[in-house]
């Protein structure tokens, strides 16, 4: 049996990276997570006790992700698989509408969440000369609609980041950005609301998405992904 690999993975308390969580370690692999919610990570850790690992952290903070960082390195290594998965949405309004404070909330999480985990982990990555670093864009990252403006701007930033990360990397080593589709989310119910029960679960979707994240390599590089 190969050896399991580490997945590091942000946003683990609900949604979609909470299924992650479930479905990789199910798979035989190792999971190093964070999300905000203190009661949440709580319970990940009873669920799922060592060799995995689950920590309290807002990556809009800096500080916060080189502490978290710095603990999971030490402690497990660089990650195999690195997957910035963490966001919020805004609430549904036209640009305008969306007050400054929300809008800064939702570009701290979303893009700058992404650079201060790339910022903390991938410098090991890079040491080890391997891993793969998935960035969760959103069809809202190739697209836009009413209503989300901010959040589209931050997919959309994302995309370009990632593909400039990419040219980056050492040969061996790929950055990608992931557009998971459309699940049943509760970011999706803030803006379809009671539609949002037509599409898939994030369970349901982790099974088909992790065999495909844990697929990545060096060949992938700069692609625009999509499950």
């Amino acid at each position: 049996m190969p050896a399991a690999k580490l997945i590091v993975i942000t946003g683990v308390t609900r949604g979609l990276g909470r299924a992650m969580v479930g479905e990789f370690i199910s798979q035989g692999q190792t999971v190093a997570g964070c999300g905000r919610s203190k009661s949440a990570v709580a319970e990940l850790i009873k669920e799922f006790p060592e060799p995995h690992s689950f920590s309290e952290v807002d990556v809009a903070s800096d500080a916060e992700v080189r502490a978290w960082a710095a603990n999971v390195l030490s402690d497990q290594g660089a990650p195999d698989l690195l997957l910035n998965n963490a966001a919020v949405i805004n609430r549904s309004a036209k640009l305008w509408q969306v007050t400054a404070d929300e809008f800064g909330r939702v570009i701290d999480v979303n893009i700058k969440g992404v650079a201060n985990v790339i910022r903390h982990f991938v410098p090991a990555m890079i040491k080890e000369g391997r891993g793969v670093i998935v960035n969760f864009s959103s069809g809202w990252g190739r697209s836009v609609d009413a209503d989300v403006a901010p959040y589209c701007a931050t997919k959309w930033a994302i995309e370009g980041l990632t593909l400039a990360l990419a040219q980056e990397l050492p040969s061996g080593m790929a950055a990608a950005p992931l557009n998971p589709g459309i699940i049943n989310t509760e970011m999706l119910q803030s803006c379809f609301g009671e539609s949002a029960n037509g599409y898939m679960g994030p369970d349901e979707w982790a099974k088909r998405a992790v065999p495909f994240l844990l697929k990545l390599g060096g060949r992938d590089n700069g692609k625009q992904l999509t499950v």
